[in-house]
């Protein structure tokens, strides 16, 4: 009943007569029912805006970190000793710079470019095949949110469809922050987009979980935060949850335990109003249903601002409130920082993307939130995503179909050369000779070759670049040369690393160590200065 209800008055007549025999005691008891019932109703109004403390959902809490696609080095987030907790957020996919309703990784690489400078296709192949699961983020502070650049409706629900498919990823992650969260128009467009997207996967009966990454403050979202929820709802977009970016609160929070006491207070906070917005949207929501619907964020270590410091100890503080409160989701940014600075001389207080800039050991923020109950977990001991051993019978593999050159024994290969062997691809993490890539110990310390993933269907030779430019002469069998000599064979440049004749120039790269022609040309996935196994040509 509204309060405008309860507040009219009614003239009615009232009869003449003897007296109404009082109340009976069933009549009273109703009453006292009734009044009960109001008192009762009259807490629950006054209560829905304050989180009980003991209010937890029923879901088990999922660690996944954010990680940065497009930073440098490549993080390895396929192997299982890099990435214990299997599943991650990868970030972010933004509009193109030059065509704005065409999604691009960072706004640096669309997602073909991606395969080919990153392997991203066969990295998140390699971590399915794990048993791991890849979630999209799009958006994040910098670059051109796609609802922002792209104003074609059709067009914008292809770009967020594009990575989805590509990837596998039945999971969307939407980070709002700054120009992008007041753009209203903006938020219209993609609430329309995503809801389409979601009955699209609906229909082929795979749903869509759909995030919210909003920043918030100790009091919860702000107001553009709250409308962009709204916008959402009102699409009839099915939300997962609103993930709460708990970080950066623009004060300090240097002493012991004031961070997490400020990412408990916004946690709380948009538990709150998240209750609010379910409801208004015409969601039933209870306190612990809300809870459901929460999602945390943090930045590990040092923040934006240096003074502000999310510890491991505030780790594991946050993760038992996590566990309180039957919070679904739980994220960092980014699995990229989740090491000191400094290696052995460990450095604080550093802003960082590769270091947190705190004390900690290698990876200890994701095996403290690893821990929580939702989360599945790799042994990082165990297998790092290298296929069942297989012997020189395996599957061969076709140098036409294959993005780098395949292994060869008797090939020297530098720190960071890729290769094909047997339709996987590998780097070496050292310089390696006569180790295939398979036959190694299968972790990421012990084995000179670091798993990629499978080859991408589709792929082809890669494409060789010149180190040089000018016009040698052919190279001839009867002919003599000394070292320092170059010639051309096949179309391709030579140079003689010593005294040699009638020995033909092999275009298999990287050239082995005990042949007298060096290769003036390298491949995609050579690393600087070892196009050949050694020293880069004079």
């Amino acid at each position: 009943m509204s309060s405008d209800q309860t507040d009219r008055v009614r003239t009615v007549a009232v009869p003449l007569g003897p007296p109404k025999p009082e109340l009976s005691r069933a009549r009273v008891a109703l009453l006292v029912l009734v009044l009960a019932g109001l008192v009762f109703g009259g807490f629950e109004l006054v209560s829905r805006g304050t989180p009980a403390a003991d209010a937890k959902s029923s879901a088990e809490p999922v660690y996944a970190p954010y990680v940065d696609v497009t930073q440098t080095p490549t993080y390895p987030f396929q192997i299982p000793s890099a990435n214990p907790v299997s599943s991650v957020y990868l970030a972010f996919v933004v509009s193109d710079r030059a065509h704005p309703c065409t999604p691009s990784w960072g706004g640096y690489y669309s997602l073909s470019e991606a395969e080919q400078a990153l392997d991203l296709d066969a990295r998140t192949a390699q971590l399915r095949k794990e048993g791991g699961s890849v979630m999209i983020s799009f958006g994040g502070r910098d670059n051109t949110e796609l609802a922002v650049g792209c104003t074609d409706a059709a067009k914008l629900a292809d770009a967020y469809r594009a990575p989805l498919e590509r990837y596998h990823s039945s999971t969307i992650d939407l980070d709002l922050e700054g120009a992008a969260l007041d753009d209203v128009g903006a938020n219209t467009r993609r609430a329309a987009a995503i809801a389409a997207i979601q009955k699209q996967f609906s229909a082929h009966r795979t749903p869509l979980r759909v995030w919210l990454t909003l920043p918030v403050s100790r009091g919860g979202l702000s107001a553009a935060g709250i409308a962009a929820v709204r916008s959402m709802l009102a699409a009839h977009v099915e939300l997962a949850g609103v993930n709460a970016m708990a970080m950066d609160f623009g004060s300090d929070e240097h002493a012991p335990g004031a961070m997490l006491r400020a990412v408990e207070a916004s946690l709380n906070a948009t538990q709150a109003q998240v209750q609010s917005l379910w409801r208004a949207g015409g969601l039933p929501s209870s306190q612990s249903a809300a809870w459901g619907h929460v999602g945390a964020t943090v930045m590990l270590g040092v923040n934006d601002s240096p003074v502000e410091q999310f510890t491991t100890a505030d780790a594991q503080g946050l993760a038992g409130f996590v566990s309180r409160h039957g919070i679904p989701r739980v994220s960092a940014w980014s699995l990229n920082r989740d090491a000191a600075c400094g290696g052995a001389f460990a450095q604080t207080g550093i802003v960082s993307n590769t270091c947190s800039g705190v004390l900690q050991k290698p990876l200890q923020f994701t095996q403290i939130f690893g821990s929580l109950k939702g989360t599945r977990t790799a042994n990082a001991d165990a297998s790092s995503g290298t296929p069942v051993e297989r012997t020189a019978n395996g599957p061969a593999d076709d140098p036409a179909q294959s993005p780098y050159p395949i292994w060869r024994s008797t090939a020297a290969y530098g720190t960071g050369y890729k290769v094909v062997w047997q339709h996987e691809i590998y780097q070496a993490s050292w310089w390696t000779q006569g180790t295939p890539p398979d036959g190694g110990s299968g972790t990421q310390g012990g084995d000179p070759w670091q798993p990629i993933g499978p080859v991408p269907p589709g792929s082809r030779a890669p494409k060789l670049e010149l180190l040089v430019h000018g016009t040698f002469p052919a190279w001839s069998p009867d002919s003599v040369y000394q070292q320092g000599d170059r010639v051309t064979y096949a179309g391709l440049p030579y140079q003689a690393r010593w005294y040699t004749k009638g020995d033909q120039p092999v275009a298999a790269l990287p050239a082995d160590p005990g042949a007298p022609w060096q290769p003036l040309f390298k491949a995609p996935g050579e690393p600087t200065g070892v196009s050949t196994g050694t020293e880069g040509p004079p």
